[in-house]
């Protein structure tokens, strides 16, 4: 491990401050500043975490002016993260933003042209492509023991109901990447086009707020030079179920499927022979400084309180700690991270334009070329070198 070290700032502290002392024991990190808008929230997490007031902003522009800030990671609400991102970029940062990368696809472009421009880093922080559970089928896939990738299924059913208001009567797809990203990211392929369907309506009352109806959507994401597609579907609102965000994989030897319900166990399927599996930690793939983030959370853990996304996301698949060392890994070795701006704008944008299909009635809709990544070799080359890719 290189003894270099780069000087992080975050900003949003809601979610935010799981990251923190994951940062502050990373061996090639130094938590630099924290932001918030709001003063007593910031002083709330900045006593305790140990932060010194100095390095405590509540306006964002403030603290870009730091020359020795190297790295932005952004947990704002979705609406804000074009702006934040683009601003960092522009101030030589590199940047990491939490999902989804944007709510437009103009907004997406935007952060894909500020990257290029920009020359720095950046990674969109999805939690699942790190969650114990991907790690485990894509070591079975690096290994070759599943085969040929023939089908992907995945699904994010959630009540998001007591959240903040601006996530009233979201399209389900504007939020869709965590059941989006692991169909692509196994394979490192790309979304080509999408053909999706709205079904069922939510509450009037939310309609008004992003001008959709839909409960439910549903999706058919095209790979692109592929024979593969995947099947994704996404509610966020009305539905009774418990919360579930699956993923699974049909392929020639192997396949994996996500249990239906919390603790009844993940199955492999070898032929027509079933087998539940106990899915282990991948905690040995991180420096040994924070290799326990990986099966606790650290918000408010004094309270007992957690942040919603990750009690309903079951802690996220012990991703957090996974994300923060890739990303700070690529740095160092000067190389892209999974995923970048271009692939993280393909992952959401097929959720945009999912839903923008649906409400033309399932019509195809092709993915803007600057999301496409035309020779992804030396990606893929480097990234299984980087340090989740490594199952020794």
């Amino acid at each position: 491990m290189s003894e270099e070290t780069y000087k992080v700032a975050i900003i949003g502290l809601s979610f935010g401050a799981e990251f923190i002392p994951i940062y502050q024991k990373h061996p090639n990190a130094e938590m630099g500043a924290i932001c918030q808008r709001t003063e007593s929230e910031l002083n709330k997490v900045g006593d305790a975490f140990g932060i010194p007031e100095a390095d405590r902003y509540t306006d964002y522009d403030e603290l870009l002016k730091r020359d020795d800030i190297d790295i932005i990671h952004i947990n704002t609400p979705p609406f804000l993260h074009a702006d934040q991102t683009v601003a960092a970029l522009e101030a030589g940062k590199h940047a990491a933003c939490t999902i989804p990368m944007a709510l437009s696809v103009e907004d997406c472009k935007r952060i894909v042209d500020a990257q290029a421009a920009s020359g720095k880093k950046y990674m969109m922080m999805e939690t699942v492509v790190y969650s114990r559970e991907y790690l485990f089928v894509k070591e079975m896939y690096d290994k070759g023991e599943m085969g040929k990738l023939q089908f992907f299924r995945s699904s994010h059913v959630q009540d998001m109901g007591g959240w903040p208001e601006y996530w009233e009567g979201l399209p389900p797809f504007y939020n869709g990447t965590h059941a989006i990203s692991p169909t692509l990211a196994l394979g490192r392929d790309q979304a080509e086009y999408v053909i999706c369907a709205g079904s069922g309506t939510i509450e009037e009352h939310m309609h008004k707020n992003y001008n959709s109806p839909f409960c439910t959507e549903s999706t058919h994401i095209k790979f692109k030079d592929s024979d593969l597609w995947a099947e994704v579907t996404r509610s966020l609102f009305n539905v009774s179920r418990q919360y579930r965000e699956s993923f699974d994989v049909y392929a020639e030897k192997k396949s994996f499927e996500w249990s239906l319900i919390e603790d009844d166990g993940h199955i492999v399927h070898m032929g027509e022979k079933p087998e539940r599996v106990e899915v282990p930690d991948y905690a040995h793939l991180l420096p040994e400084e924070i290799q326990s983030f990986t099966t606790k959370g650290v918000y408010s853990s004094e309270e007992g309180e957690e942040h919603l996304s990750f009690a309903q996301g079951g802690g996220h698949g012990g991703s957090h700690p996974h994300l923060v060392h890739e990303f700070l890994s690529a740095i160092m070795e000067d190389r892209e991270p999974y995923p970048n701006a271009r692939q993280g704008a393909n992952i959401t944008c097929s959720g945009i334009l999912s839903h923008d299909s649906a409400l033309k009635g399932g019509e195809k809709v092709y993915l803007p070329d600057w999301t496409i990544i035309e020779d992804q070799q030396p990606i893929v080359k480097a990234l299984e070198g980087g340090p989740v890719s490594k199952f020794e």
